[in-house]
């Protein structure tokens, strides 16, 4: 799987209290590799990371503000990684109206610190820059955005997130062609077990049908290319292992920005992802949040163009939105069950558990990365 690149490798991973950073630490552990971790605080409560005792299984588990660059550099060059990921982020909208000033520093000049520490470590062979898909320009258009179109956002955060992605391209330009090989990457809207963070039609569902509540939408017919957390990361990871391994032919992939989501027809609106969750809650609802929008503006058109990633890398979408919907229910049924005072499972075995089935998927699918 990924060429084996990670077995024994030390993986450093910003962000790894979040929840795609802890799905990521966790997969990286279940390879072999070793695994350090930066983040500033556990985000939620319950979260995927305390979920799964992950702290248990990691070589380092610093706790740190990716906006003190000091901090970060120490971290690592103690850590002294082969591989960075970079997940570290400010990552809703609503604060980012909320707290504009904190997300552009978290964003923008904690990318700065990231690649500022990798400038420091020598050790360093290979970098992931993770972003978003809202780095783009929203021009509420039917097409997939592709890599070459224009950067930009009109909410703090979108925007933030387009500042990133230009710095680490300069860095790229400037420092690192004869250095650690780089990239950056742009997911599509990730859904998956041990999400709880606010604002996210997922853990709204999840937090409020477990309560016998209903659940309440802000912007039922916006439409997203929903993917299982695990389809990005299985992205990231091939993309790092090529780098790692310099598997660069017949493409250049340093330096390189590439979109991971579902296929071009897999986009499905906030109403039909609450209709296909509710098939496994039987009996909860939802109903209209009048004022969940108030004062944000927020697209409601998106779609990615994921072709460069497929001709350059081999790499697809493994799961059909019904797969994806499946696996997220299962991961919070299987939580909640523990809640309610029934015989609790192991949530680091039921995750590891759901990374081999989709790696099962994958191969029967004949998904390049993992051979």
């Amino acid at each position: 799987m990924f060429a084996n690149a990670y077995k024994g490798r030390r993986v450093f991973v910003t962000g790894h209290t979040g929840f795609k950073g802890s799905w990521l630490a966790a997969w990286l552990t279940q390879m072999g590799a070793v695994v350090g971790g930066f983040s500033d605080c556990v985000p939620t409560t319950p979260s995927h990371y305390a979920a799964m005792d992950l702290c248990a299984h990691l070589e380092a588990d610093v706790r740190g503000d990716i906006r003190d660059r000091e901090s970060m550099i120490k971290a690592m060059r103690q850590f002294r990684p082969d591989v960075v990921f970079h997940l570290a982020a400010q990552a809703l909208v609503r604060k980012s109206y909320d707290d504009p000033a904190l997300t552009f520093e978290a964003n923008m000049m904690g990318t700065l610190n990231v690649l500022e520490a990798v400038r420091a470590c020598p050790d360093v062979q290979a970098v992931i820059m993770i972003t978003s898909d809202k780095c783009y320009r929203n021009d509420e258009w039917v097409w997939g955005y592709r890599e070459t179109d224009h950067l930009g956002g009109h909410d703090p955060y979108s925007a933030s997130k387009g500042c990133a992605e230009i710095i680490a391209h300069s860095y790229f330009e400037s420092f690192f062609k004869d250095g650690p090989a780089c990239a950056t990457v742009r997911a599509g809207n990730v859904i998956g077990g041990g999400d709880w963070a606010q604002d996210r039609i997922v853990p709204d569902c999840a937090r409020a049908w477990a309560a016998g509540q209903p659940v309440q939408i802000r912007s039922p017919w916006a439409t997203r290319p929903w993917q299982l957390v695990l389809e990005p990361l299985s992205g990231y990871l091939w993309l790092g292992a090529r780098l790692l391994l310099g598997l660069n032919e017949p493409f250049n992939l340093r330096g390189q920005a590439y979109n991971f989501g579902p296929a071009a027809d897999v986009n499905n609106t906030v109403a039909e992802v609450v209709d296909a969750l509710a098939l496994h809650w039987p009996g909860f609802t939802s109903e209209m949040d009048k004022n969940g929008q108030a004062g944000m503006k927020e697209c409601t058109l998106l779609k990615l163009c994921c072709d460069k990633a497929l001709a350059h890398l081999g790499w697809k979408a493994t799961l059909t939105f019904e797969e994806t919907i499946r696996y997220t229910a299962e991961w919070y049924h299987c939580f909640y069950q523990g809640q309610n005072g029934k015989q609790p499972q192991n949530m680091l075995d039921f995750t590891l558990g759901q990374i081999a089935a989709y790696v099962n998927a994958a191969e029967q699918r004949n998904q390049v990365w993992v051979k």
